[in-house]
């Protein structure tokens, strides 16, 4: 097996992923602290800038988007980045409201890029039978020949999901878990993606060697961050799997 794969955070749920001779990067957020309307008066609010400038990045073979209805997964700055990016592998909704180079791809669907395997792996943003009000959202998972499995998961807040991608490409080498419990208010509450104990599981279930969580910081609805995390991977005696800036 070649070496570990590069992923380096940015904040929200934006990473870089150096892969099989490929650079991918995750739900794009570039820009400044602000408020973002999302209809009868409520908002999401950014906290936190990104920590790159996207001019820095370097090239992008691709980008892993996995919806764009939400400003924390797309913001302005990363629809700008889009436009100079080969491809954009996303939802179907997604890549027709996009355009562009935008690819879209349903769960379990393959693309081929540079000797990788892309699949395309379900995800649930929220509780069961969330789609109609949140939306499509995938994950992704990365495979070729010699190289280690890596999982992207997405906005997801299943464990049941998990287990399905588990049960066809488990165990996982590096797992990149969208984290910090993320909550609205809709659905009373319910989480809209992994808190830290279910991260934490997510990452027992797929026999992770290396979890990468994203997703945790820069967004006031984001309710749980770093040492949440510490807390539930050590309490889930994982502690040597996860990989915090």
């Amino acid at each position: 097996m070649t070496a570990v794969p590069t992923v380096r955070v940015f904040g929200g749920p934006t990473a870089l992923i150096e892969y099989g001779g490929l650079r991918l990067l995750t739900d794009p957020t570039f820009d400044a602290p602000g408020d973002y309307p999302r209809g009868g008066g409520r908002f999401l609010t950014k906290t936190l800038p990104g920590t790159v400038d996207p001019a820095d990045l370097g090239p992008v073979d691709a980008v892993l988007l996995s919806h764009d209805e939400h400003p924390d997964n797309l913001d302005h700055g990363g629809r700008k980045l889009l436009a100079d990016v080969p491809r954009t592998l996303t939802t179907r909704g997604g890549a027709a409201r996009l355009g562009g180079t935008a690819q879209g791809l349903a769960p379990w669907q393959e693309v081929e890029l540079g000797g990788v395997t892309i699949t395309a792996v379900p995800a649930q943003h929220g509780p069961d039978g969330c789609e109609p009000v949140t939306g499509e959202v995938i994950g992704f998972v990365l495979t070729g020949p010699g190289l280690p499995v890596v999982y992207v998961s997405g906005d997801n807040a299943s464990l049941e999901v998990v287990e399905r991608i588990a049960e066809r490409f488990g165990p996982v080498d590096t797992a990149v878990l969208f984290a910090g419990g993320a909550r609205t208010g809709i659905f009373d509450n319910a989480l809209l993606t992994l808190d830290s104990t279910r991260a934490a599981e997510a990452a027992r279930i797929l026999g992770a060697r290396r979890v990468v969580p994203v997703h945790f910081d820069s967004w006031a609805h984001f309710t749980e961050g770093r040492e949440p995390l510490l807390a539930a991977f050590a309490a889930a005696g994982l502690a040597d799997v996860l990989e915090l800036a």
